[in-house]
């Protein structure tokens, strides 16, 4: 039979055998005007004032909005929160909107604009955080866990920082969006190294859909909460991107409420684990290159067997990629046994670390075959996956009965939009 799965910016249709199940968080709708329902979120929050009685104009205001490797719609989102703060009296010249990049690369000046839009990216100051760069960070201490706090210096400059993104699961994070917007979107690099640490995305409690508990999350909680005055946007979208929720408000009490939400549509229970897991990463932007990719070969590891098959549907339009240090980690590494073993070296520290543990971590487990039109076979053994030329005829050829047993297969269409979690009872 054939599947639709997400894929770069058209999606790909694969023929898998018939009887195979396909695993996909519920179908949402998208809000009937998502202008309205973010004017009525942001004038009536969550145990928050609305945002226009939280400024006048003596009012400085950061905006963060998260960067071209997330499908949050910044260019729906951003002009109507800068019309309510116009509305509201603050001056043109007050607000500055932030790129929160993270450690990821910066914009080009045609990603910035097509980011934000060209009238937000011609008539407000569009900054793009640098993690690296002394200057933009400023100290704030160390988080209860010992670890160094600095954030960009606009965050406790400003009279009120407004924090957008979407909220989806995350493989480590629980969750995306929240306090996230803070560490690691706007944080300097050893914040979001020691953060990110062996230790702490080794933690049993450091994944998919968990917070309380979660000593990354609980870290990213105390370090949002050093900020004075902090105003959430949060949506939820669907396969289309479009919007189906607006969470704004409190930045806990929002959150909570959003990714509620997210739980109760994307997590599906199955009965037993998989020996073949068909999956992607959701498509454009998510898939943009390998390194983001890891979090769909998390979720798909999430149901299948020891010793099975995980086959990847990944655009990676912008490659491995060519920027930080991930692919340098996994030629140093060498094998899963390799990277864990050099992660565990004394004083081991080193930019995209955290990724090549949860890829290794994930490999110990099942073979992970990956195909890719924006890779070479190269480019993909070096990265220590199995190429894949033509995902229909790979799993066609893993989907070989063993012992007289035919093997179990499912496709994960949409990645890791859906969580997918084995529960016995779900038989």
């Amino acid at each position: 039979m054939q599947v639709q799965v997400a894929y770069g910016r058209t999606g790909l249709a694969i023929e898998v055998p018939s009887g195979t199940d396909i695993i996909q968080s519920t179908q949402l709708p998208g809000v009937t005007s998502e202008k309205a329902a973010l004017e009525q979120a942001l004038r009536s929050p969550i145990e928050s004032a609305p945002l226009a009685d939280r400024v006048d104009p003596s009012s400085h205001v950061v905006i963060v909005h998260t960067d071209i490797t997330r499908a949050t719609p910044n260019d729906r989102i951003l002009p109507v929160v800068l019309d309510e703060l116009l509305d509201a009296g603050v001056p043109r010249t007050h607000i500055t909107l932030v790129n929160a990049l993270g450690t990821h690369r910066p914009q080009t000046e045609s990603e910035h604009r097509a980011l934000v839009g060209d009238a937000v990216y011609e008539n407000f100051r569009c900054l793009q955080h640098d993690a690296f760069d002394d200057d933009l960070l400023v100290d704030m201490g160390r988080t209860s866990n010992g670890h160094p706090v600095r954030l960009h210096h606009l965050l406790v400059d400003s009279d009120l920082c407004i924090l957008t993104g979407f909220i989806e699961p995350h493989f480590f994070a629980g969750f995306s969006g929240g306090p996230k917007g803070v560490l690691p979107s706007l944080a300097g690099f050893e914040s979001v190294l020691s953060n990110h640490g062996r230790r702490m995305v080794g933690s049993p409690t450091a994944t998919w859909g968990s917070l309380d508990g979660n000593p990354i999350w609980e870290e990213m909680k105390e370090v949002a909460l050093m900020l004075d005055e902090v105003f959430l946007l949060n949506v939820t979208l669907n396969q289309q991107h479009e919007i189906t929720g607006v969470f704004a408000g409190d930045l806990l009490t929002a959150h909570r409420k959003g990714t509620d939400f997210v739980r109760r549509h994307s997590m599906v229970p199955v009965g037993e684990p998989y020996d073949i897991v068909v999956s992607c990463n959701s498509g454009y932007p998510l898939d943009q290159n390998l390194y983001q990719c890891v979090k769909g070969m998390s979720a798909a590891s999430q149901i299948t067997r020891p010793d099975g098959h995980i086959v990847m549907a990944v655009a990676c339009a912008d490659g491995i990629p060519d920027h930080g240090k991930y692919a340098d980690l996994l030629r140093r590494g060498g094998s899963p046994d390799g990277i864990l073993a050099m992660l565990n070296e004394d004083g081991f520290e080193e930019h995209d670390q955290w990724q090549v543990q949860m890829q290794a971590r994930i490999q110990q487990q099942a073979d992970v075959h990956v195909f890719s039109n924006g890779l070479t076979e190269k480019q993909i053994r070096e990265a220590l996956f199995i190429p894949c030329a033509d995902v229909s005829k790979t799993v066609a050829q893993l989907a070989v009965p063993s012992n007289g047993a035919a093997p179990r297969i499912c496709v994960m269409p949409d990645g890791p939009m859906t969580i997918a979690y084995v529960d016995r009872d779900a038989r």
